[in-house]
């Protein structure tokens, strides 16, 4: 059984989500139609599907009605159209959850982890992140440096966690830009500059001579032991 079927038509952030959800460690089958998601549901089994409310041809709420005529898979519905009116459609037509547009891809981690405890009661394990003395706690999202708690949340968290999952990788920064908020955010990317200058604040030392978090030249940044 294959654990997530997207159907995303942009490929730019159908790609990207594949992508994170199997460095997260699930199986994945991404269709960009939603009548190529009905077929792909009828030939294979699915844990839950991330359903796109804005697709050509069957949109997300026409495809959701058709196949909630015979099958109970869990869907996640993903639309930049965040007024009550469109969330409350997609739950009444049968989705399980519904996640705006842009989000950043923890979030999205998040809401997927917790459709699948509602639906398979799923005993999630106790997961963290380490590399040397910083550990991310991921059911409550604390970092501690050594024995010291660090407050460091929001976009900040975010950042880190995507970092301390692809250690020592140079990472260009539209792709953390991307991962974190989303590539449909209409954020400027040099706000990433701040947040990593503020994270950087939070877990080195000395932040103008960072240790973790290095800078890149015209690329972005690696996470972990100095660039050669």
């Amino acid at each position: 059984m294959t654990d997530i079927l997207i159907v995303e038509d942009n490929e730019e952030l159908g790609a990207l989500i594949r992508d994170f959800l199997i460095r997260d460690g699930y199986t994945v089958v991404w269709k960009t139609t939603g009548e190529e998601g009905l077929v792909a549901l009828k030939n294979g089994q699915f844990r839950l599907m991330l359903l796109d409310v804005m697709l050509p041809g069957f949109d997300g709420y026409e495809t959701l009605r058709i196949l909630r005529k015979d099958m109970g898979i869990p869907v996640l519905m993903m639309s930049a159209k965040n007024d009550d009116q469109s969330k409350i459609l997609g739950l009444d037509v049968g989705a399980d959850d519904y996640i705006e547009k842009p989000f950043s891809f923890p979030f999205l981690a998040s809401k997927i982890k917790a459709v699948m405890r509602r639906n398979y009661g799923m005993a999630e394990e106790h997961k963290e992140l380490v590399y040397k003395d910083i550990r991310v706690d991921l059911d409550d999202m604390t970092v501690r440096k050594g024995d010291r708690l660090i407050p460091v949340n929001g976009k900040e968290l975010d950042i880190l966690v995507y970092f301390m999952k692809n250690p020592d990788k140079v990472i260009r920064k539209e792709v953390l830009f991307n991962a974190v908020w989303g590539s449909d955010c209409f954020s400027e990317i040099s706000t990433l500059t701040v947040y990593i200058r503020w994270l950087r604040e939070k877990i080195e030392d000395d932040p103008k001579e960072p240790k973790y978090i290095h800078t890149v030249w015209r690329v972005g940044y690696r996470f972990g032991e100095a660039p050669d």
